[in-house]
């Protein structure tokens, strides 16, 4: 388990080096008093281990921009992906300025996981108002535009990107929003991956492929779950939880299946959950998110098995 005696910790997301896996996670101080504050106050923290299990912490990988930059208030969520002898971060972070309220993203890049140098030319994706919702309080709380998780298929790169597409009902909005690459830096942002309607928000979007198809992992709350889908469910006591879309084409057609819960219950006490392969097992990582009273707990889970049916 990853826990920090002095700081919250939760979203993460992993880089293996060929000797160990590094882990990049999103934290802030307990001194904060309140929890509901740690969006405003989060930095990057960055951890390493052989086995998932034991963790040495490193030094920080990023921290928010001067006053005035588009990264001055947070650096949220984001993917490590590797090109040729340079890794690159993709983030999410937003400003004093907007009141944190509006989303970009943008990249750092690294010679050896360690030290992060933030691109110049930084945010490098922004919601398309043709097809994405832009900040609008009387919709949702924010523009979503965050949590880019970036693969590369062909000789392409895209990003999977937590969204909200700009209309319907708004308590069902919420998609996977893509943007394509060539080279990591220049991006064109193309219409959402998946279908809306069933939630307001899908976040920390995860590609994975299973028995031949093509999946999405991502998590959500019964709170940001639509109207519409809640009259279809014959259990709400799921407070958050761990879903996926699954698709028989890798970049369209992403749909809710039938029974789409990986793992969920009444207290919330796992969130934002990662699928990998651990000693040639499928295994998952979640951060503990709430206890049996309702606190906020804060820390990274052990890898556990989990059920999972296509």
């Amino acid at each position: 388990m990853l826990k920090i005696k002095d700081k919250w910790i939760w979203d993460f997301w992993f880089a293996e080096d060929g000797k160990s896996t590094h882990v990049f996670y999103l934290q802030a101080p307990k001194s904060l008093g309140d929890e509901r504050k740690r969006h405003h106050n989060a930095t990057i923290g960055h951890a390493v281990s052989k086995d998932l299990i034991n963790w040495k912490i490193l030094s920080d990988a990023l921290l928010p921009g001067e006053n005035g930059a588009w990264d001055d208030l947070a650096t949220w969520t984001g993917s490590v992906i590797k090109k040729a002898d340079k890794w690159f971060m993709f983030y999410t972070a937003c400003s004093k300025k907007e009141k944190g309220l509006v989303q970009r993203i943008g990249v750092a890049t690294s010679d050896d996981l360690i030290t992060w140098e933030k691109y110049s030319h930084n945010p490098i994706i922004e919601a398309d108002q043709k097809w994405y919702e832009k900040l609008d309080l009387n919709l949702w709380h924010d523009e979503a535009w965050r949590d880019p998780y970036v693969i590369r298929l062909d000789d392409f790169y895209y990003a999977f990107i937590t969204a909200r597409i700009n209309k319907g009902p708004k308590d069902g909005r919420g998609v996977i929003g893509l943007a394509k690459s060539k080279d990591l830096f220049a991006w064109e942002v193309l219409p959402p991956i998946s279908y809306p309607g069933n939630f307001g928000q899908l976040e920390v979007p995860q590609y994975f492929n299973f028995n031949n198809k093509h999946h999405i992992l991502f998590s959500t709350a019964i709170e940001t779950t639509s109207k519409k889908r809640k009259e279809t469910l014959t259990n709400t006591q799921i407070k958050t939880g761990m879903f996926f879309l699954t698709s028989n084409a890798q970049l369209s057609n992403y749909k809710l299946p039938a029974q789409p819960l990986i793992y969920g219950d009444s207290n919330g006490s796992l969130y934002s959950g990662k699928i990998l392969l651990h000693k040639n097992k499928l295994k998952m990582i979640a951060f503990h998110n709430y206890d049996m009273n309702g606190s906020f707990i804060g820390h990274i889970s052990d890898p556990f098995i989990f059920s999972f049916k296509s």
